[in-house]
C-alpha cells in the first residue's frame, strides 16, 4: 500500500467529541429502557432535538446517564450537574441524575468510552457519503475565498514559529483518506516572492451535520535552503500524527500506536479550542491562573507508563505571543478500544532569560515514572 492511499486504516479511537455527530449517531440508537431516565426520555432523532443550551454543555446535552448505559438519549437540560471542572452534563431527569452520581467518576468514564465507540462508526458512516474529490472541492473553495479576500494571497498562520506566511496557491497534490477519521488533501503553496520556496500544508477535512468541513491545517513540508540560493522541500518534523500510520488496521491491536495516541491528543485540544475562538484554556494547577493558550505540535515519540496509561508532551503557545512556549502533559487511558484524555498538566513554563524566552521545568521524567516508547 503506498502512502497516497490510506483508506483502508481502522481508526479505533475517539473521545468525547463533536456533538453534531453524536446526533447524527444517536438517530439511529434505540430507545432507553432503563424507568430512571425512561420517562423524559427520546431517542436522539437530529441536532436540533436539543435547546439552545445544548453546545455549552457537554456530550451534545445528551443524558450522561444514558450514555454510561450504552444509549442515546438527548434531552432539553433542564436537569444537570456540574463538575467540580466546570462542565455541564444534562440528565433526562432527576432520577438518571441521581443514579449518575452514586459513582459519577466510574459512570463518566463509561459515558465516554461509549461517546467514544459510538463516533468511530458514526465517522466511518458519514464518510460513506463523500469521497476525496468532494474534500478537495471543498478545500479549494476555502482556499479561494481567502485568496478572494486576500489580493491573491493565502495568508496563513505558522503554528510552530507564529509567522505569518502569505503564499501562493499552485494546486491539490493528492488526498489521503483515513477510514472513520476523514480525508486530508495535501496542498502545494510557493512563496510568491520566490517561486521555489514552495510548501506543502495539509487540510484535515472531516464530515459534520451533513456537509464537509475543515477541521485542521498543517503545514507538512516547508522550504530548506541548500547551496547557494537553491531551495528543496523538507518534510517538517515532528510530522503531522496523520503521516505516521504504516500498517492495515492498525487500531485492531492490543498495543496502541504512538500515532493513535497523538491523534488523540490533538484532538482534544482541537476540541477545546473551538469552544473558545481557537483558544485552549487550561488551569495552571500550581498559580490557579487560567492559561490561554494556541497548540503547537505534539511531541515524538510517545510514552507507555507502568500504570499502563499513555503519557504525550504538547507545545503550546502563549495566545498573542510568537515565543512564549508551554510544554504541556497529556495522559491518555485506552478503555474499551477508546482513547481518553483524563489528565493534563503544565510541564515547562517559559521564562524571560536574559532578554530571552526558555521553557523552564515543573517536574522531571522521574517524576512521572517509568515508561517506555510507543512505536
Amino acid at each position: 500500500m503506498t502512502q497516497h492511499s490510506a483508506s483502508s486504516f481502522w481508526f479505533a479511537l475517539r473521545r468525547s467529541t463533536w456533538p453534531a455527530l453524536l446526533c447524527a449517531a444517536a438517530a439511529s440508537a434505540p430507545a432507553v429502557q432503563n424507568p430512571a431516565h425512561a420517562a423524559d426520555a427520546a431517542p436522539a432523532a437530529a441536532p436540533t432535538t436539543a435547546t439552545a443550551t445544548a453546545p455549552q454543555t457537554e456530550f451534545g446535552g445528551q443524558c450522561a446517564e444514558a450514555l454510561a448505559e450504552g444509549q442515546h438519549v438527548t434531552t432539553n437540560c433542564t436537569t444537570t450537574w456540574t463538575d467540580k471542572d466546570g462542565k455541564v452534563y444534562c440528565f433526562s431527569n432527576d432520577g438518571a441524575k441521581k443514579t449518575f452520581l452514586a459513582n459519577p467518576a466510574e459512570n463518566l468514564q463509561r459515558a465516554r468510552s461509549f461517546v467514544a465507540a459510538t463516533n468511530v462508526e458514526s465517522t466511518e458512516k458519514a464518510m460513506q457519503d463523500f469521497t476525496s474529490t468532494d474534500a478537495e472541492t471543498l478545500v479549494k473553495a476555502v482556499i479561494g475565498d481567502k485568496v478572494k479576500a486576500n489580493n491573491g494571497i493565502f495568508p496563513f498562520d505558522d503554528p510552530l514559529n507564529g509567522e505569518h506566511l502569505k503564499l501562493s496557491y499552485d494546486d491539490v497534490d493528492f488526498t489521503r483518506t483515513i477510514d472513520g477519521y476523514g480525508f486530508f488533501p495535501d496542498v502545494k503553496f510557493h512563496d510568491p516572492q520566490d517561486a521555489k520556496k514552495k510548501y506543502l500544508i495539509d487540510f484535515w477535512v472531516v464530515p459534520e451535520g451533513g456537509k464537509l468541513l475543515v477541521q485542521e491545517t498543517r503545514i507538512y513540508k516547508e522550504p530548506l535552503k541548500v547551496e547557494g540560493n537553491n531551495w528543496t522541500t523538507m518534510a517538517r518534523q515532528p510530522v503531522p500524527w496523520w503521516w505516521i500510520p504504516a500498517s492495515e488496521h492498525p487500531g485492531h491491536l492490543a498495543t496502541k500506536r504512538g500515532w493513535e495516541v497523538m491523534s488523540a491528543v490533538e484532538h482534544d485540544a482541537l476540541k477545546q479550542s473551538a469552544k473558545n475562538n481557537g483558544v485552549f484554556k487550561l488551569k495552571d494547577d500550581k498559580t490557579g491562573k487560567e492559561l490561554e493558550l494556541e497548540f503547537v505540535d505534539t511531541h515524538q515519540p510517545v510514552r507507555q507508563l507502568d500504570d499502563g496509561r499513555y503519557f504525550a508532551c504538547t507545545d503550546f503557545r502563549a495566545a498573542g505571543t510568537k515565543d512564549q512556549i508551554y510544554d504541556i502533559d497529556f495522559w491518555v487511558s485506552d478503555k474499551d478500544g477508546a482513547m481518553n484524555v483524563d489528565q493534563i498538566k503544565v510541564h515547562k513554563v517559559p521564562e524571560l532569560k536574559s532578554g530571552q524566552w526558555i521553557q523552564v521545568p515543573r517536574y522531571e521524567w522521574k517524576d512521572v515514572g517509568t515508561s517506555h516508547v510507543v512505536p
